[in-house]
């Protein structure tokens, strides 16, 4: 992750503000005390089971259940079995049905875990319906785990598909209040994971709430997986895990910050080793302990896609270890710390996040989708943001963040070539570039040239809209810091004010993006929690825009209503 910071306060991470009158809620629907994310003491060695049927539970299923990577007719399914006996091999039994009850069973299995994969168990469930809300459990060492909900994915017309997106869980920063409120939304069809969905950092080095397992900096294997097995230990990860499926992405903190192809920021080879190693087992601990499917034999090769009937086809990029270029270095000093100009290095075609291989099947599927909607879910932003405003052919003006797409332009250029047809005569319309990793909220028309008011020459009008040819809206974090002083909203309105093209920026709040899609629009609902220093139940709705079939422009628009008759909650 890329830090925008001021040179009057140089901890300040990015982050952006409030323009809708809020609307706060709250719930009761558990003590807070269940929620606190303390650390809870592992099974060392076989012991009997304790004396109830509930703590047999939480002492063999410590880090729940979840499900992950839905298709139309199967899902991945994910629970972790803490060490009840001797034995090397640990038999593992699960079974799917349709109601939470579990009385209506579809489907039996058996399998079995051993240390090899640190104990966790993955199924992938096949032969389900599409559209499909089904309940799940796993039984081992004579314990049962919670239920778990889950959903296929829907075939042929579909109406409706609701997400919550998701980035950025420092369990070091703080808790995990969006999750929760996520958990407790029947009506959601997935939760999409941006990235960084875990946190390299030892104790104290960022975040000091809650101290990370194990207290160093994670390099090893056995890191890594601790790591993970802290995560979900959590209360709230747990609870939005057992309702919703995840299709996920990581960004650069699942192995180390500022990572690349070669190398990372936060990576040093005579102190921490060889780092095709470090990602190797940092990856490898990603896939025992996230609800994945892998499709590639080359672990860093996950971008993949999913159909969703003839109303989505969601791409989920890979923008870290496989291809992208390394980071060049910002020189140019700015209020906001060094920034740059896209010449010189910044200017070499060959430089890029995505790699050749990766760019074709993404411009294919661009190309060749037969859905009204074209979602790009990935980790760093990719909308133009600039200090020093100028058209492309006076300059540039001067960028911040050379970790964004900003810092790969020639890369950025090819894909909105694609999307205005250059090469086929074509336009694609109607994508929608969703992003995690900035700490912040922020919603832009995106266009090659947005500080070129000249539509002759490919530019931008910020008052109309026209010039767009597609539209992005980014989470905020889970529970990483933003710009947390700038709770007027002044920095915010400044960055605003030179790029215009982004209509909603908040810099400081924390919580997740709500994306509503139908045939006719897609809507984002930026949701923000009250505070990740302790334990709330409060969320406001910030902001609200939406994008209608066709236009490629970003619009104020109003809170969607939850689906109907949703499917019940897991108990």
């Amino acid at each position: 992750m890329h830090r925008l910071q001021r040179t009057t306060n140089k901890d300040a991470d990015m982050g952006r503000p409030d323009q809708i009158q809020p609307l706060r809620t709250g719930t009761n629907r558990r003590e807070f005390f269940k929620r606190s994310g303390a650390t809870t003491v592992g099974i060392a060695a076989a012991s009997p089971l304790l004396a109830t049927s509930a703590d047999a539970a939480a002492a063999v299923f410590q880090h729940g259940v979840a499900s992950g990577d839905p298709l139309s007719d199967r899902v991945i399914l994910w629970t972790r079995v803490s060490v009840v006996s001797a034995k090397p091999v640990v038999p593992v039994v699960y079974v799917v049905a349709t109601d939470p009850g579990l009385r209506n069973v579809v489907q039996r299995g058996a399998t079995t875990t051993s240390a090899a994969r640190d104990f966790t168990v993955k199924i992938d469930a096949a032969g389900l319906r599409p559209a499909t809300t089904y309940y799940y459990r796993f039984t081992a060492g004579g314990a049962q785990s919670p239920i778990g909900r889950t959903r296929t994915l829907p075939v042929g017309a579909v109406d409706r598909l609701r997400i919550a997106v998701v980035s950025c869980s420092n369990h070091a920063y703080g808790y995990f209040n969006a999750y929760a409120r996520i958990a407790e939304r029947a009506d959601l069809d997935l939760v999409l994971h941006l990235g960084d969905y875990i946190y390299e950092y030892g104790a104290g080095q960022y975040g000091s709430l809650r101290t990370p397992e194990p207290p160093t900096e994670m390099v090893t294997l056995a890191d890594y997986r601790a790591r993970h097995a802290q995560y979900k230990r959590d209360a709230d990860s747990q609870a939005v895990h057992r309702q919703h499926p995840f299709v996920c992405i990581w960004d650069d903190h699942e192995i180390t910050n500022d990572a690349w192809k070669n190398g990372a920021q936060n990576h040093q080879p005579s102190a921490e080793g060889d780092y095709d190693q470090r990602v190797a087992v940092g990856l490898q601990a990603y896939d025992e302990w996230m609800p994945i499917r892998q499709v590639n034999a080359d672990r860093r090769k996950n971008f993949r896609s999913f159909q969703v009937g003839n109303l989505v086809d969601l791409m989920m990029l890979e923008e870290r270890l496989s291809e992208r270029s390394q980071q060049l270095t910002a020189t140019i000093p700015t209020a906001f710390g060094n920034g740059f100009v896209q010449t010189g290095a910044f200017a070499d075609p060959a430089r890029t996040l995505l790699g050749a291989t990766q760019e074709a099947w993404l411009f294919n599927k661009l190309q060749t989708g037969t859905a009204r909607w074209k979602l790009l879910g990935q980790g760093v932003m990719f909308a133009q943001l600039k200090l020093q405003g100028a058209p492309n052919a006076a300059g540039g003006g001067v960028f911040l963040n050379t970790d964004q797409w900003d810092g790969y332009n020639p890369a950025r250029n090819r894909v909105f070539d694609v999307i205005q047809g250059k090469q086929t005569g074509n336009p694609v319309n109607n994508v929608v570039v969703l992003t995690g990793d900035i700490h912040s909220s922020w919603a832009a028309d995106l266009s090659p040239d947005p500080h070129n008011r000249d539509l002759a020459t490919g530019g931008y009008l910020p008052a109309t809209g026209d010039g767009s040819v597609a539209v992005e809206m980014v989470t905020t974090s889970i529970s990483s810091p933003g710009v947390d002083n700038d709770t007027t909203g002044q920095i915010a309105g400044t960055l605003q004010a030179i790029n215009p093209h982004y209509k909603y920026i908040n810099l400081h709040k924390r919580g997740y993006l709500l994306l509503d899609v139908t045939q006719q629009r897609v809507v984002g609902e930026w949701w923000h929690v009250d505070t990740v220093a302790a334990l709330s139940n409060v969320q406001t709705l910030a902001a609200v825009f939406e994008v209608q079939a066709g236009t490629n422009r970003l619009q104020p628009s109003a809170q969607t209503n939850p689906r109907a008759n949703a499917p019940l909650l897991a108990p």
